[in-house]
């Protein structure tokens, strides 16, 4: 039998998800996590920090240091809800934008890149598969949170 574990973590290695930084936009240092959360902002229409932080199964300490980073960087603006103050919204600036843009697209470029090297059945096979797993862990009741 093969070492899931094993699998996972060369997958987690390959895709960059332990680097420091993944991507480098003009002056832009970005994190992974701060990838993450541009993206999620950017699919949302106006999320609130605890939704995007529930997304990203983040607590909320951890993501409000990010967020403070993000905004410092221009990246991101946080405004008070106009239904109620204590909620924060969040939104990308036009700088955000075009560095989650510009990720994306890197993105898409290194996926379709390595999709290539793949037939179309296998390509079908793979997306299928990955969508499966998905669903799976979306029902476990250990997702997302550590076994120790």
């Amino acid at each position: 039998m093969e070492n899931k574990r094993e699998i996972f973590h060369v997958l987690t290695r390959r895709f960059g998800l332990l680097d420091k930084n993944c991507c480098s936009i003009g002056s832009f240092e970005i994190s992974p996590i701060q990838s993450h959360i541009l993206y999620e902002i950017d699919q949302q229409h106006e999320p609130s920090m605890q939704q995007i932080a529930q997304n990203l199964a983040m607590d909320i300490t951890t993501f409000s240091r990010q967020i403070q980073t993000l905004v410092k960087m221009d990246l991101v603006k946080k405004t008070p809800s106009s239904v109620d103050k204590r909620v924060s919204i969040l939104s990308l600036t036009v700088q955000g934008k075009f560095v989650a843009t510009t990720i994306d697209h890197s993105m898409n470029a290194y996926l379709d890149e390595v999709f290539s090297h793949m037939n179309e059945f296998e390509r079908e096979t793979v997306l299928r598969s990955l969508k499966l797993l998905n669903e799976a862990m979306s029902k476990s009741s250990v997702c997302c949170t550590p076994l120790y």
